[in-house]
């Protein structure tokens, strides 16, 4: 039929205007300020900075990296680095914002800060109602401004938060994990040479009782060569002459370079 889409059109339209007035569903207008729409979970205006615990100062998760400082589309984020550190969540020493601005009005609230962040340190808001007569200074949000807690982050956005508070809890495990294992290392490398210098004292205690016996067999070995010695020459002395014409055989041994002591000199004679 020509024109039946228009006609399912406009009934759907009379539909929806008619129950505006008695449908609570189709109530799309509200008395605001006094009246106000829950805002939405993954609603986002102007970024601000997470931090533990009560105090701002302290808890603030930023470590001054400035990665979102680089990476903003507008450059509407300036950070300036502390020349201390501080510890952060993990208790590791960290360097912290000495200086944290951002210029709201010239954030395109785009998120990009929030992606880039290492350290779940700045997130979304969903705070909108922040007109001011003052056009420079009422817009640009100092680290104080811009400080909220984690109970806030939880408020406006509870799934992603409870995500980011499991992953921190389980990298925090991990680090005091590993502390522990370094600490039980360095133990027991510690104890290490308190052995090395006991074992060396009964090593040596050992040998001195068998002192004796290695010298009484340094001494004998001289006086075994000598005999030895004496021995090969009263054999050649002894040995029947060889018959003549034919040369005597030669000496297979060698040459004995000991000289020989007083009992080989009266065999000889």
């Amino acid at each position: 039929m020509l024109g039946e889409g228009i006609l399912k059109g406009l009934a759907e339209t009379a539909k929806n205007f008619a129950g505006s007035f008695v449908s609570e569903d189709r109530l799309t207008t509200v008395e605001y300020p006094e009246q106000r729409i829950p805002t939405a979970e993954a609603a986002r205006v102007f970024p601000f900075l997470v931090y533990d615990g009560t105090d701002w100062e302290k808890g603030l998760r930023c470590v001054a990296c400035q990665i979102c400082e680089k990476e903003c589309p507008p450059k509407c984020i300036y950070i300036e680095k502390s020349k201390d550190k501080k510890p952060d969540y993990v208790g590791k020493m960290q360097i912290y914002p000495a200086r944290f601005d951002i210029d709201v009005s010239v954030c395109m609230s785009c998120q990009i800060c929030v992606e880039v962040c290492p350290f779940e340190a700045i997130k979304m808001d969903t705070e909108f109602e922040l007109s001011t007569s003052d056009r420079f200074g009422g817009l640009l949000f100092d680290r104080e401004q811009l400080a909220k807690s984690n109970e806030h982050y939880h408020k406006i956005h509870p799934t992603e938060a409870s995500e980011v508070d499991a992953r921190l809890a389980e990298e925090k495990a991990k680090v005091e994990a590993k502390a522990k294992a370094a600490a039980a290392a360095a133990a027991a490398k510690a104890a290490a040479p308190a052995a090395s210098v006991t074992a060396p004292v009964k090593s040596e205690s050992t040998p001195a009782a068998g002192a004796p016996k290695a010298a009484e067999a340094a001494a004998a070995k001289p006086m075994a060569q000598t005999t030895t010695a004496a021995k090969a020459a009263d054999a050649a002395l002894n040995a029947p002459a060889a018959p003549s014409g034919k040369p005597a055989p030669a000496s297979t041994e060698p040459p004995k370079t000991a000289a020989p002591d007083a009992g080989s000199k009266t065999s000889g004679e």
